[in-house]
């Protein structure tokens, strides 16, 4: 990558990938625990890309426990994490948790053991090591009942912004809230521990009380107060990042946040992201290209990127990534474009207006957080 950028992230590296989970269990629920893990690891075993995990108790706290978890790359471990099956499995190991943190990490430099080359690497390392920002991000994301829209617009646009410090080392940075038809996208950008800022917010007066007035509107339905129904619906609308890049130097002048909105044709969307992803890390490098910063978002079928550029509509082709010979064209195939309202092939500026017109979402608020 050329050096005057930085990647924060990338899921489409080729390197192996480690998830550590940190587990606080209630007091005597270590058996049902026990066998939750077993269900779990017989099930887990049989997914593509794992290569195996390991179960370890804390010796100065019993109920404290430590899960690990190999997997060949990130993108087989993310279409299992974001299923309905992967919630289900889980579902009684997390009846016994008081506490749960989720880490993941590429693996970066290996000792002890001979493995074979990572995808695309020459010695089984991520190469080059990325240059990160101290910035995570995230997006949530969910339907509302339709004829809702204007409404669920008014409520998540109309609220006082939460207290941005978590606590001396977390801080919430960034917000932004939009919406394509029925479809909510809230991006999040933290400084420190994502969910550590996530059990901050959630815990802000004025963000429950736009969670409950949002809560007749929503396709699927929640209860807040019941642990286990809000995780469920938390769960389901993660739409973590799987590629982040900025190109160095100073920001210019006039940026503006805009989120796309990409709709995959049925098992498509893991491809149309790396699609997304290889496009933005070659734009990158560019100077005079029109995307100062982009992150690419995706669960299941649904891919939303997020871009800080000065008028998209200047560049439409490069806006939506659709630069380079016969891009446009696997774009047009990966893309579920009925979905969109623009169907049939894409090729040149007209129909990269066209369907910027209709990939564009609507931006309902985008709050910073004061520098401190």
């Amino acid at each position: 990558m050329n050096t005057s950028t930085y990647t924060s992230q990338s899921a489409f590296d080729g390197s192996r990938l480690r998830v550590i989970l940190l587990v606080d269990l209630h007091e005597g629920a270590q058996q049902r625990f026990l066998d939750a893990y077993e269900h779990m690891r017989s099930r887990v075993a049989s997914i593509p890309g794992h290569l195996g995990d390991q179960l370890c108790q804390s010796v100065e706290n019993p109920s404290q426990w430590l899960i690990t978890s190999e997997w060949a790359t990130a993108p087989p471990y993310l279409a299992w994490v974001n299923s309905e099956e992967h919630l289900e499995t889980v579902r009684p190991m997390q009846d016994c948790v008081r506490d749960l943190r989720s880490l993941r990490y590429n693996v970066v430099r290996e000792t002890g053991r001979a493995l074979p080359p990572a995808a695309g690497t020459a010695d089984g390392v991520q190469a080059p090591v990325r240059v990160g920002d101290g910035v995570t991000r995230h997006a949530l994301t969910f339907t509302v009942k339709p004829g809702s829209e204007s409404k669920v617009a008014e409520i998540l646009a109309g609220y006082a912004p939460p207290e941005a410090r978590a606590d001396d080392s977390t801080r919430l940075r960034r917000t932004t809230l939009f919406m394509h038809g029925n479809r909510v996208v809230r991006t999040v950008e933290v400084e420190g521990d994502l969910q550590t800022a996530l059990r901050h917010v959630s815990r802000q007066p004025e963000v429950r009380a736009v969670e409950e007035a949002l809560n007749p509107h929503l396709e699927q339905s929640r209860d807040l107060a019941d642990p286990a129904s809000a995780r469920a619906f938390f769960i389901r609308a993660a739409m973590p990042a799987v590629h982040h890049v900025a190109r160095g130097g100073p920001e210019p002048a006039g940026l503006r946040r805009h989120a796309l909105y990409y709709p995959a044709r049925e098992g498509c969307g893991m491809v149309l992201a790396r699609l997304l992803a290889q496009q933005d890390e070659t734009a990158a490098a560019d100077p005079a290209g029109p995307v100062h910063r982009s992150t690419v978002f995706h669960r299941d079928d649904l891919v939303v990127r997020l871009i800080d550029t000065r008028d998209p509509e200047t560049d439409p082709v490069r806006v939506l990534g659709m630069h380079g010979t016969r891009k446009a064209a696997v774009l047009s195939r990966l893309l579920d474009g009925a979905a969109l309202g623009v169907e049939g092939p894409l090729s040149g500026d007209r129909d990269a207006t066209r369907l910027l017109a209709h990939a564009d979402m609507t931006l309902i608020t985008d709050r910073r957080a004061a520098q401190s």
